[in-house]
């Protein structure tokens, strides 16, 4: 359902959402606190429109509930693991080009050959991506976003927003998702085609992302939201926080564990550990550190 960061939805009514969430997030910021304790929390949760982004993430497990998990439960049921598997080994062949961009666009070349010997190597041994050969050979997949590579070029995170139905974000990343859209090659693949599913071949990849993913965290997300109880929607967005530190330092900080669910990488599946909520992003890659 949510992010994969950029859950795979057409750009008109991504840009639409964006729209409407910006607008409504005028009038719904957060009264910083005159406490100092209080107000230094507040600023260290940089998230000023949590009345909004509250009511965001309500609906979107609204949504959750009623269609993503229902459709996620039946699509586990329905095929093997292994067909999960080729399924999910193809949607990560999909996005290489554009991990193969943000690279370039980062000054990572040794990236940027990672991910170009991933595909050519499964686009041949894997037949086609459904199989992941380079990671049997031990070449790890690690995805790269515009996100990322606004915040390898020094541009702050600012403030963390909840999409609706993309699910976590923070200003930066949302920028993101536009360049991410751009650089991908199927936005302009089915252009003017008759055919259907040629036409529709990104929301078709975005919904097959959500449902995959959601099916592979189904019981870790069961657990995450049963063990957080009102605090679910504060430990989302730290672990989103988390995640994007991890991704955009590449877990230089030595190989960070960080909790993932469907709100935030569909490709991944939910690792046992969470971190404490981290402070203000701050890319090593970027500082050279």
């Amino acid at each position: 359902m949510f992010m994969d960061g950029y859950f795979g939805m057409h750009g008109s009514v991504r840009k639409a959402l964006l729209i409407a969430s910006l607008g409504l997030g005028l009038g719904a910021c957060a009264t910083p606190p005159a406490d100092p304790i209080a107000r230094e929390q507040f600023e260290a949760d940089n998230d000023p429109l949590r009345p909004l982004n509250e009511a965001i993430f309500d609906f979107n497990l609204v949504v959750d509930k009623a269609v993503l998990r229902p459709v996620a439960s039946g699509y586990r049921t329905v095929l093997p693991e292994g067909v999960r598997d080729s399924v999910r080994n193809f949607l990560r062949h999909l996005k290489t080009p554009v991990n193969m961009a943000n690279s370039l666009l980062q000054g990572d070349l040794e990236g940027f050959g990672t991910h170009f010997g991933r595909f050519a190597f499964n686009t041949l041994a894997g037949f086609g991506g459904l199989f992941d050969a380079a990671g049997d050979a031990g070449v790890a997949y690690r995805e790269e976003d515009f996100g990322q590579t606004l915040a390898v070029w020094g541009f702050p995170e600012g403030p963390y927003v909840m999409l609706p139905i993309l699910g976590p974000s923070n200003v930066r990343d949302t920028g993101g998702l536009v360049g991410d859209y751009f650089m991908d090659p199927l936005t302009y693949w089915g252009d003017n085609s008759d055919e259907w599913l040629i036409e529709h071949n990104k929301i078709i990849r975005g919904v097959t992302e959500a449902v995959d993913g959601r099916a592979r965290n189904m019981d870790e997300l069961r657990r995450l939201e049963q063990e957080s109880g009102e605090n679910f929607y504060a430990r989302v967005r730290s672990i989103y926080r988390q995640q994007r530190d991890g991704a955009i330092n590449n877990n230089a900080q030595g190989d960070v564990p960080v909790v993932r669910d469907e709100m935030l990488s569909p490709d991944d599946d939910i690792l046992a550990e969470e971190l404490p909520a981290p402070g203000p992003q701050a890319s090593v890659r970027a500082s050279g550190q």
